[in-house]
């Protein structure tokens, strides 16, 4: 956790960064930072890079839905030998279509070292079956899409998490093959957006090298990104340069980690494909980019540090078990008044503390208006940055990444003009309301007709959609934005929605609110209150929720039509699978 900056008033017009390869749901979890400046005219930062723009490249759909087909633009049986460029309806030119299949690199040479590597590089088949959040008893209708991959060592390829999300089967397929082999997945990283995946087919790893890993690149290094996007069936070549370097916002992992941004053509279906050096060494993934009006060309890559963290995690522990995170939100302290104020010295430099996360580690020893001077025997600066490498400085939570879960790390603090050292063990970040269900169906809880849920972004999208932070209500906006879980075990619990019938009239508007107390008793989660339910043995069933509204129902007569709606309804079950054991 860190700064946290929200711009008020009236939703921005935005660029979108786009997840490479997601069809139907696209998610827009977490806001970068960028500036997009013209001729005449300069963008503020949060107009160019809002919650709303970062979106994972969507895999290409590869599948028909239903209804009048889209139009496409007609072609010409005749050959078109022409060498100029050709205007598209948006007045835009493009290449010759033989001009475009062959993406040249922009250093000669870099297309010819790359092309040993390009056999490892894989299509990636999934086909998605999506938890029905808003209806938790099912799911939806299953959906098809194609990304990108390679091959590693270890019989093993990687690509990209939100590539095989609810995935029900996955397929890979070669460079140059028509077979298409059924993969297992081994670990999602859902921080990272990075999926493993191997196939225990002897015959698809004939003939296949594994893609050798090179350093973090520097600017204005050449990279060309390789993968399967969408307008063609064969493997794609784009080149280009690092721009940037820095900490990025991940948008299917709703975290912040080291991230590449690429002037190289990333489109749907590149999800998951290699970034290559000009050594032809992967120093990075695709997985998302950045749409706008205003904006050409911006790419996003996953470096080799993130990379190697998400390998050596798995192997370390057999599975993936995330990043760490220091469980804290802090503040700059650039103001000369503010550092006086806290007792700071002129040559002392750091961040003042503002809050703790209750269920993190660390609470046992942070306090609020702690001034954190050095982790793990690095110093951070006023602006909360560190060094990185020659003329280049980084956010301190990369220091952080680097760690591992479990991994201890040593804090230097200054509390009340005395500096203190504490040894703290890291772990991962419990959040109120959670970015992921990690592939889990959702959980519910029925009686009388009124359905109760555990609230998770998933949720937030599929009753609000990609725009959830601008539509959902405001008082459940402000605890995922601001509010901070007392408990490990503690959930926000809301009536998602209420099963008309005789027994619950007057209550039918209810939607979407939170669940504050069942008969006096605060609500901590949804299996307790699943359970106070069950063992009631009052006259009356009461719930407070959010906004002073009361729900009383009585006891006998609540529990008796509980079945009948379930069986109007076609619901198999009153609890989810989870609630029951």
């Amino acid at each position: 956790m860190g700064e946290t900056k929200r711009k008020r008033g009236r939703k921005p017009k935005t660029p979108t960064l786009e997840n490479l390869d997601f069809p139907p749901p696209t998610t827009s979890n977490t806001a970068a930072a960028a500036a997009a400046t013209t001729a005449t005219a300069t963008f503020d930062i949060e107009d160019v890079f809002s919650v709303s723009n970062v979106e994972i490249v969507d895999p290409s759909p590869q599948f028909r839905r239903r209804g009048r087909p889209k139009k496409l633009p007609k072609t010409s049986d005749k050959p078109d030998n022409r060498r100029i460029p050709r205007p598209l309806e948006n007045g835009d030119f493009t290449a010759p279509a033989m001009e475009i299949a062959v993406s040249t690199a922009s250093e000669p040479g870099l297309a010819a070292r790359v092309v040993p590597a390009m056999d490892a590089v894989v299509k990636v088949f999934c086909v998605h079956t999506e938890p029905n959040f808003s209806l938790p008893w099912q799911r939806k209708r299953q959906y098809s899409s194609s990304s990108s991959g390679f091959v590693i060592g270890g019989r093993r390829v990687l690509t990209n998490a939100h590539s095989v999300e609810h995935y029900t089967q996955v397929k890979l397929k070669k460079r140059g093959s028509d077979t298409k082999y059924l993969a297992t997945v081994l670990a999602i990283g859902t921080e990272c957006d990075i999926a493993m995946l191997t196939v225990d087919d002897d015959e698809f790893w004939q003939g296949v090298s594994p893609v050798e890993f090179g350093d973090l690149p520097a600017l204005q290094d050449a990279v060309t990104v390789v993968g399967y996007p969408i307008g063609g069936d064969t493997i794609s070549v784009t080149s280009g340069v690092v721009s940037r370097i820095e900490i990025l916002s991940y948008v299917y992992g709703s975290t912040e980690l080291l991230g590449l941004q690429i002037d190289a053509a990333i489109n749907s279906g590149n999800s998951g494909g290699p970034a290559f050096n000009d050594k032809g060494n992967c120093v990075g993934i695709a997985f998302q980019s950045l749409k706008h009006e205003d904006v050409e060309n911006i790419g996003y890559v996953i470096p080799t540090p993130v990379i190697m963290h998400f390998i050596q995690d798995y192997e370390k522990n057999g599975a993936y078990t995330g990043f760490p995170i220091l469980g804290i939100e802090w503040q700059k302290m650039e103001n000369p008044d503010l550092r006086k104020s806290m007792g700071m010295k002129p040559e002392q430099k750091g961040v003042r503390i503002r809050r703790v996360d209750p269920t993190a580690p660390e609470s046992q020893v942070l306090k609020p208006s702690d001034i954190i001077l050095s982790f793990d025997g690095v110093d951070i600066a006023n602006d909360g940055t560190v060094p990185f490498r020659h003329g280049e400085r980084i956010g301190f939570s990369y220091l952080i990444s680097q760690k591992y879960t479990g991994d201890s790390a040593a804090v230097r603090v200054l509390r009340n003009s005395e500096i203190l050292n504490f040894n703290i063990k890291l772990g991962t970040h419990k959040r109120l309301i959670p970015a992921h269900n990690r592939g889990r169906p959702p959980s519910y809880y029925i009686i009388a007709g009124f359905v109760f849920t555990a609230v998770s972004v998933p949720y937030f999208r599929s009753e609000y959609g990609k725009d959830y932070e601008y539509e959902a209500p405001v008082k459940l906006l402000d605890k995922l934005l601001h509010h901070l879980p007392q408990s490990p075990d503690e959930q926000l619990v809301v009536v998602s929605q209420v099963l008309v019938a005789n027994i619950n009239i007057g209550y039918e508007e209810i939607v979407n609110t939170q669940v504050l107390a069942f008969n006096g008793k605060p609500v901590k989660n949804l299996k307790n209150l699943a359970s106070m339910v069950e063992s009631c043995k009052d006259e009356f069933l009461r719930f407070d929720l959010e906004y002073q509204q009361i729900v009383v129902l009585r006891t006998k007569t609540a529990k008796a039509a509980t079945l009948d709606i379930l069986a109007t309804h076609c619901i198999p079950s009153a609890t989810s699978d989870d609630l029951k054991t």
